[in-house]
């Protein structure tokens, strides 16, 4: 349930690289199923700067509120605004329409600190985590 190609960090945020330096963000399945059901989505404006491994962003649940960590420094230049109104899409589809930013990376070096999805597969355990 981890998408290969993909790179994810610790904190089960994910990183798809796409064109000119920019990478889409999300968080995992292990994530949404951990947090049940997601009742908001607490997301920067477009221009924020976010720094790796730094909070970007809240998510909150029926069972807990998260801080939401950047796999990249960079800057915000795109917002998945449909979480304000529908914040279920995060449990429906998390690498789809579920997905938050996409941040103009700064420093594409750090992207050799994520993991792959095998790597994070074992990290969470199980074939299906």
């Amino acid at each position: 349930m981890y998408p290969e190609g993909l790179k994810y960090n610790e904190e089960h945020t994910w990183l798809k690289l796409e064109g000119e330096g920019l990478g889409r963000v999300g968080i995992t399945t292990y994530a949404q199923e951990q947090l049940k059901e997601v009742v908001f989505v607490e997301l920067p404006e477009i221009g924020t700067a976010v720094s790796h491994m730094e909070p970007f962003g809240v998510i909150e649940s029926v069972k807990a509120t998260n801080d939401l960590y950047s796999p990249v420094s960079g800057e915000v230049v795109e917002v998945n605004e449909a979480l304000q109104d529908e914040p279920g899409r995060v449990n429906e589809d998390p690498y789809g329409e579920g997905w938050m930013v996409v941040i103009k990376m700064t420093n594409p070096g750090e992207i050799d600190s994520l993991t792959s999805a095998d790597e994070y597969r074992a990290q969470v355990g199980g074939e299906n985590a």
